[in-house]
């Protein structure tokens, strides 16, 4: 009996710790361990007292804001989840999506382009050798360097197998021809992971290679006008006989497209987590708005069931009185679908970390859920605004705008769908 007691006891603690990982609500702190409490802090510190004073500015003049991210990585977030042997901060990816969870409170473009630079850091830390992780890690990791990822391209979007970028081997060089589109940092990143032919048409032909800033053969294009993501620059990323050193290939050849894939994995987290932050932050907002503002001299989130039955009086009144008792069941909707959204990020995080055998599935189900009804808490949020919510003063427009390309990059969400179809339908 005494030692069924104790089995019982050990598995209780198990049991207790492991619930805990799993637990959340809306305060995002809930179920996480006393380390990751402090993680968020010191980011959502920095975020509410570094970016979001900044924010508007870093979007209306389109602001790189570089000085800005460099002390983040001052923090560790330069290159939160490479391994600390050769400069990064050696975090997990729950953690990192933590970090971009509470950072896009700040703002949700600087903080997307940190999460493609952090990829990019991981993937030379993971696939690169020694003498290439010992160059562009730590400097990654401190964003002296800046990185981007290119794999897009004008005739190659959802079908990235399908690249023309060309890559020739040339002695002890590669030599590029070709052009990458939508690339985030296009212009202002140093360091450019490109995927790139060298073999056969489809995956199989495609190699990863880092071409530096300054390498002869290597422009840009014009810098897109966008709807969002405004403080980081998008341009094409052009090669025009562009010559490589052999050395600057990441793994082996034809692993390109591998490499880019288990990038995208975490990506997809790293972008949803953005999203979720936004929505948290609207979220956030609207309650305060509610409570602030008046109607028939109270409060909008004031509004009870009894009080609508009072104000039956006229038609205006009728319709005012149940649209205020409506904003607090969308609260409702917007909390639940915040917190189920904050669910499968973390959970699929934790399958990233853990190589779960459905982790391309649970990241791919975690950014095109969360992107997508967080896109729609914070839609809900502006309307809740009433006009102001359309109004540059207000952050909840900005939100709106800067989340909406999640939807469409690291995968689009239909591609998403297609992944997670193929998975239940094992096609």
């Amino acid at each position: 009996m005494f030692q069924m007691r104790v089995l019982l006891s050990q598995n209780s603690k198990l049991c207790s710790s492991t619930i805990r990982r799993f637990i959340s609500s809306v305060d995002p702190i809930s179920g996480l361990t006393d380390e990751q409490q402090q993680i968020f802090k010191t980011a959502i510190d920095f975020a509410r007292n570094e970016m979001a004073p900044r924010m508007k500015e870093w979007d209306e003049n389109e602001i790189f804001p570089v000085e800005t991210m460099r002390q983040a990585a001052e923090l560790g977030f330069g290159a939160i989840y490479a391994r600390e042997e050769f400069g990064g901060t050696g975090l997990s990816r729950l953690d990192a999506s933590i970090i971009f969870e509470a950072l896009s409170q700040g703002c949700v473009s600087t903080t997307a382009y940190i999460s493609i630079h952090n990829m990019c850091a991981w993937m030379i830390d993971c696939f690169g050798n020694d003498s290439q992780r010992e160059k562009w890690v730590s400097r990654l990791a401190s964003m002296e360097l800046f990185a981007s990822y290119c794999l897009t391209e004008p005739g190659s979007g959802s079908d990235a197998a399908s690249l023309s970028t060309n890559a020739r081997f040339d002695g002890d060089s590669y030599v590029l021809n070709g052009t990458k589109a939508f690339i985030s940092g296009g212009g202002e990143s140093d360091v450019y992971l490109v995927m790139c032919r060298t073999g056969e048409l489809g995956p199989k032909g495609i190699s990863c290679v880092v071409v530096e800033k300054g390498t002869p053969g290597l422009s840009f294009g014009k810098k897109e006008k966008k709807i969002g993501w405004n403080s980081q620059p998008t341009r094409q990323v052009i090669f025009e006989d562009c010559r490589v050193p052999a050395a600057n290939r990441l793994g082996n050849e034809a692993d390109g497209f591998l490499i880019a894939m288990k990038g995208l994995n975490g990506g997809r987290i790293n972008i949803a987590s953005c999203s979720l932050g936004a929505a948290q932050a609207s979220l956030d907002l609207a309650v305060d708005y509610l409570k602030v503002r008046k109607q028939f001299g109270k409060p909008l989130s004031s509004f009870q069931l009894t009080d609508t039955v009072s104000l039956l009086g006229t038609q205006n009144s009728r319709q005012a009185a149940f649209a205020h008792l409506h904003n607090q069941f969308e609260v409702a909707r917007m909390a639940t679908d915040l917190v189920a959204s904050r669910l499968l990020i973390r959970n699929a995080a934790l399958a990233l970390d853990t190589n779960h055998p459905d982790l391309v599935t649970l990241c791919s189900m975690a950014k095109f859920s969360a992107t997508e009804k967080c896109f729609e808490i914070v839609n809900k949020a502006l309307q809740m605004h009433g006009g102001y919510g359309y109004l540059k003063d207000y952050a909840v427009q900005q939100y709106l705008r800067d989340i909406r390309v999640h939807q469409i990059l690291e995968g689009t969400n239909e591609v998403m769908q297609l992944i997670i179809s193929r998975d239940v339908l094992k096609i």
